[in-house]
């Protein structure tokens, strides 16, 4: 029987952009593929905040969502021109047509599918999440997502989330994955 290749032995050969829903775990498992894969961990919201000296709940808040949504583009094309990462990003980040083309163009994307249920369990207790300040957040929530998957299912690969699978299951799912595809690929000589 073949060995397998220990992590640490892969090189990832293309960013990877996790996209889904807000709850997905884009950041959690995304930080926890970036350590397994020792590449950086890079979070398209993170860039935007640090940028801007303000949250986002407080960029959409003074500028609106299509201001966001511009910036958002920018530092998403910043990042992929950047060496071969980890990056998450907004939920609304793979909807716009313009990010979709970057991706593809220069990385790879992964959709954290995860059902309704366990997005709402994962978000409801958050106040941090701008879309969701609605009279009826889970409404909003299940509108979003409606809306959202067909788009999702754009994305080049796609792997479940399942609310009893740890950080560190969902993102060897992910490596797995990245494995089958070709994007991380054995180091030369291991």
């Amino acid at each position: 029987m073949a060995e397998r290749l220990a992590v640490s032995d892969l090189r990832l050969r293309r960013t990877v952009v996790l996209v889904g829903m807000m709850g997905a775990g884009k950041t959690a498992v995304g930080r926890a593929v970036a350590t397994a894969l020792s590449v950086p961990f890079r979070d398209s919201d993170a860039e935007i905040e640090n940028a801007a000296n303000m949250s986002i709940a407080e960029i959409f808040a003074r500028d609106g969502e299509p201001f966001f949504r511009r910036k958002e583009a920018q530092v998403i094309a910043r990042l992929l021109a950047d060496t071969p990462a980890i990056l998450s990003t907004g939920g609304g980040a793979f909807l716009q047509e313009e990010n979709r083309r970057a991706i593809s163009g220069t990385g790879v994307s992964v959709w954290l599918n995860a059902d309704l249920s366990l997005l709402w369990a994962r978000v409801r207790h958050k106040d941090t999440r701008p879309l969701l300040r609605t009279p009826d957040p889970y409404g909003t929530l299940a509108a979003l997502y409606e809306a959202r998957v067909p788009v999702y299912a754009l994305a080049d690969i796609e792997v479940r989330t399942l609310p009893r699978m740890t950080i560190e299951q969902t993102a060897g799912k992910v490596i797995e994955a990245l494995r089958d595809r070709g994007v991380v690929t054995p180091e030369e000589g291991a």
